[in-house]
């Protein structure tokens, strides 16, 4: 045996997969992570990070440990978005929220949304006084900077509209209360 394969842990892929972003159930590392959640959680404490197991949303992840003033060891970075795309983020997590809450909706855990959809919520959210037509034009890059952030997910059929996943950890970044308290600054901004 050599030396690489005395060091590898039976959840390495599992931790290394984690670092790289969320792990849903559908990934080949769920059971590991399941498996070994103690484990993968005491080697992640060293390096000031905490594993978040959503068995019931199908979703894993690191979250940093913050000590009283909010600081993190910063293994993680945090990323700035644009208020646009705040706006995208918001009316996204409200539409996974609404999805989550009307039964008679749910035909599994996954909310899809076209791009038409999402188009159609945010004219309906947007105040009157807001920028309507630049913030529509410019909406596609919205979009791409969400799925680049990891909470849509694009599906493509051939010759079909885009359509989005709604990722769960959004429900994690976007909580409630952030929804509530992004509406009102809205309301303030416009």
């Amino acid at each position: 045996m050599s030396n690489f394969e005395d060091k590898i842990k039976p959840y390495s892929k599992a931790i290394i997969r984690l670092l790289k972003g969320p792990v849903y159930s559908q990934s080949s590392v769920w059971e590991d992570i399941i498996h070994y959640q103690r484990e993968i959680q005491h080697y992640l404490n060293v390096i000031g990070l905490e594993l978040i197991l959503k068995k019931e949303e199908g979703l894993a992840f690191f979250k940093q440990f913050e000590n009283n003033e909010g600081n993190t060891m910063g293994l993680i970075s945090r990323r700035q978005i644009g208020f646009e795309t705040s706006i995208v983020l918001v009316i996204l997590r409200q539409m996974l929220e609404d999805f989550d809450s009307n039964p008679t909706l749910i035909d599994g855990n996954e909310k899809y949304i076209s791009h038409k959809e999402i188009r159609e919520e945010i004219e309906l959210f947007l105040p009157e006084k807001y920028n309507r037509v630049k913030f529509l034009k410019e909406l596609d890059s919205y979009i791409r900077k969400v799925v680049e952030l990891g909470y849509l997910k694009e599906q493509q059929e051939a010759d079909a509209e885009p359509f989005y996943r709604i990722q769960r950890i959004i429900k994690e970044k976007v909580t409630l209360d952030v929804l509530k308290d992004f509406k009102l600054k809205l309301e303030d901004y416009v």
